[in-house]
């Protein structure tokens, strides 16, 4: 609150609490693509993004629903659908010759095991070079959904081998 005479509102996004520009501006000195991952209630999203003077452009952009064409049928929220969509979107990138990228986890925290860090996963095996420590991914079995159920686990293989063809 203003404590003098001079008072500076503070930007809106950070006003509303959706952008640190501290962390920002150490991941845009980096020179490197962004790969930002955000999870809403309903889907994860995960994007590469490049930084430009009159606005961040996108040049990969794969949210969770686009699972639904390879035959995905379960929550788009969940471990095994951020991993897929990761990988979907490593993918992607790979074929648009983008070979590394900063990671962006935005205001989310930084869990061990995370949703955030299934979808790191996917995108380091689908080919991109991401700087990351180790033992911050799900377990295998996390991550092919053998916690959910079988049919889970078995519809994961399959859209998988799907995505690498």
């Amino acid at each position: 609150m203003a404590r003098n005479a001079v008072y500076r509102v503070k930007m809106r996004r950070r006003r509303e609490g959706r952008t640190n520009y501290r962390k920002r501006l150490e991941l845009l000195k980096s020179g490197k693509p962004r790969a930002v991952v955000r999870k809403t209630l309903n889907r994860i999203i995960v994007q590469i993004v490049e930084y430009h003077e009159d606005g961040d452009r996108i040049i990969v952009g794969v949210a969770s629903d686009a699972l639904k064409k390879y035959g995905w049928n379960g929550s788009m929220k969940n471990t095994p659908a951020a991993y897929l969509t990761g990988y979907l979107a490593g993918k992607k990138a790979v074929e648009k010759g983008i070979k590394e990228a900063v990671l962006d986890i935005g205001l989310h925290r930084p869990v061990r095991g995370s949703k955030v860090f299934a979808a790191l996963k996917g995108m380091l095996d689908a080919g991109l070079e991401i700087p990351h420590g180790e033992g911050i991914f799900p377990s295998d079995e996390r991550i092919r959904g053998e916690h959910i159920s079988e049919e889970v686990s078995k519809m994961f293989d399959e859209i998988k081998s799907k995505m690498e063809v």
